[in-house]
């Protein structure tokens, strides 16, 4: 039966004027001189810029849309005084039109069903995209409010209801291109191989069918993965998960510290990729029983240099991919931009400047201790000064330090690397991690001898690191001699800037509730998560870093004996708790109290 789009449930379109009489519904193309009247008629704009804009415009016609073309003319609002650009436009006419305006968020969009809607050439000649696709119904985004004929066509096709959408004719163009150009890479690639033969821990065989492997390097594949990294980057992930299932790949991007599913594809096609990744990151191709790590550096849009590293693991349905982004001006960052507060900041750069000692920087996975150190040892690494480091594996490549990867294949640990770079005349030494108590005793040696000893740890809080290093075996009297410092940290998502709004209910009392032993002066600039087009209506855009700093003095040594006395001496000694420097953030307006104890642990002293 065919289906075609409900009266009620998409308004039809009609033309408001400024006194609010309804006048006869506009029919065909937007035309740019037609779209000035009604700017003018409905006291948007001015007599004085529409004849200047028609004036601009007589000379001659453009295949521009109206929209664009006016968005480019410099015209602005009465009312406030805002430019209307194509996005402002494109807002008002869906006002105009009583259609829904959308802001198209590719992450959103399930591109493999595009094609399913509509050829490109329609899409292209309707100026119109598919952009969801429910159980009931279809929504297409188009740019041509009045010019809506092809809809029953559509409907009929689909054999579903379409509700249509006002979208921005830039978006609606520049998503038109990308979508179609990688559904038809994913159909060329899947086109080369019906079955691939991954190690599999449920393989499926059906009869007659061909069992080709997809080839690496066929011109599908390699346009689907330029596609996924171009991608990744726009998106602003700091991950991207391949991940085989048993009917489809899945494709997920990590953004602002929460999986985003991207993309389902044929598995076959998912296995190319892969092969297609580790090709390019001199890896093992024909290896898929174990793990492998690689790395591989390209360029993103804005033209920086970007490095990815590389890691597979064997799974039930294939081996999974997961590539790491490192922004390219991590170690530029200075303390401000990762989130210290002046407090902690003086006492971090006073810290790192001494000659010799151990420093720690502690927190779980993903805590963004790399990026703290990186920008640390960036600042630190001087022509005066041999930065070496030894790490498992090397997170990004930074031209001043001399990096070394640790090779257990090789007998060659942590210790072992240690051991070697005292031989190289160092200043600063960065230890990826202290795993064990030979380690731990290399850096204390290192640390003895007058140098500069960067390490990581994985504890809850800086205090905690001591107890760690007592545990693996290191006697106190040589903690105390050594460690100088212990830095804990986290990550916590961030308010969208561009929705958030001032949360009444947060007060100074309530976030002191929050963290026993301490007050919080100062107002309050409390603020709570919305949700718009910018932040995918999550309420967060970006992260911020929570730090606890720990400064081992001759008071913290005395009391290292007592874990409860020495978290009491620590912060008599200046020690501001993560709990605590996230209700500062929260004070602040950059966070709200939910992220920070979702993330902190609470403060036992």
């Amino acid at each position: 039966m065919n289906a075609t789009a409900k009266p009620d449930s998409q308004p039809k379109p009609s033309a408001v004027s400024a006194s609010g009489a309804s006048a006869a519904p506009p029919q065909g193309r937007l035309d740019w001189r037609q779209v000035l009247k009604w700017l003018l008629r409905d006291g948007v704009i001015d007599a004085a810029q529409a004849q200047r804009t028609e004036q601009r415009f007589a000379a001659g016609d453009s295949s521009l849309h109206p929209l664009v073309r006016l968005g480019h003319a410099g015209l602005v609002r009465v009312s406030n005084g805002k430019a209307l650009d194509v996005e402002a436009l494109t807002e008002w006419l869906a006002g105009m039109a009583r259609m829904p305006y959308l802001r198209i968020d590719p992450l959103k969009v399930d591109v493999g069903r595009v094609g399913d809607v509509m050829s490109v050439g329609y899409a292209e000649a309707k100026r119109c995209l598919p952009v969801q696709f429910g159980l009931s119904e279809v929504t297409i985004a188009t740019s041509e409010p009045f010019d809506i004929d092809w809809v029953n066509q559509i409907a009929s096709h689909v054999r579903k209801p379409i509700r249509l959408v006002v979208a921005s004719p830039l978006e609606i163009a520049r998503y038109t291109t990308e979508f179609f150009t990688l559904a038809k890479s994913v159909r060329q690639a899947a086109k080369a191989g019906e079955q691939s033969q991954i190690a599999s821990f449920e393989q499926l065989v059906e009869l007659g069918k061909n069992n080709k492997q997809l080839d690496a390097n066929d011109q599908g594949v390699v346009q689907v993965v330029d596609w996924l990294w171009q991608y990744a980057f726009d998106q602003r992930a700091s991950d991207i998960h391949l991940e085989p299932r048993r009917e489809m790949g899945v494709i997920r991007f990590r953004i602002d510290g929460v999986l985003h599913t991207v993309y389902q594809l044929p598995s076959t096609v998912l296995a190319a990729m892969t092969s297609r990744i580790k090709l390019l990151g001199r890896m093992d191709v024909v290896e898929k029983r174990r793990p492998l790590d690689g790395r591989i550096k390209t360029r993103n849009p804005a033209g920086d240099e970007v490095e990815m590293r590389l890691s597979t693991l064997p799974t039930a349905f294939g081996e999974k991919m997961v590539m790491r982004i490192f922004d390219p001006d991590t170690a530029v960052k200075d303390l401000a931009s990762l989130g210290f507060g002046q407090h902690d900041s003086d006492r971090w750069e006073a810290l790192v400047r001494q000659a010799h000692g151990i420093i720690l920087v502690t927190g779980p996975t993903g805590s963004g201790k790399t990026t703290t150190l990186y920008s640390t040892l960036k600042r630190l690494a001087t022509d005066e000064v041999n930065v070496c480091t030894v790490e498992d594996p090397i997170e990004m490549i930074e031209p001043a330090f001399n990096q070394t990867q640790v090779q257990n294949a090789l007998d060659f640990g942590f210790a072992e690397g240690l051991r070697a770079l005292m031989r190289q005349d160092p200043d600063i030494i960065m230890v990826g991690e202290i795993r064990d108590l030979e380690t731990a005793e290399m850096a204390i040696q290192a640390a003895l001898t007058g140098h500069l000893v960067f390490s990581t740890l994985h504890t809850n809080d800086s205090v905690s690191a001591i107890t760690r290093l007592q545990d693996l075996g290191v006697p106190t009297y040589l903690i105390s001699a050594t460690v100088i410092g212990v830095l804990a940290q986290r990550l916590v998502r961030t308010l969208c800037p561009h929705c958030k709004q001032p949360d009444d209910a947060m007060t100074r009392e309530r976030l002191n509730e929050t963290v026993r032993h301490w007050r919080l002066g100062g107002g309050v600039k409390a603020y709570k998560p919305v949700g718009c087009l910018e932040c995918r209506n999550t309420g967060f855009r970006g992260r911020a870093g929570l730090y606890e700093l720990l400064t081992v003095t001759e008071s913290v040594k005395g009391a290292m004996g007592d874990l409860a006395g020495l978290r009491r001496q620590a912060m008599q000694e200046g020690l501001r708790p993560l709990r605590l420097a996230g209700a500062m953030k929260v004070a602040e307006g950059v966070t709200t109290l939910d992220e920070v104890l979702r993330s902190t642990p609470a403060w036992e002293g």
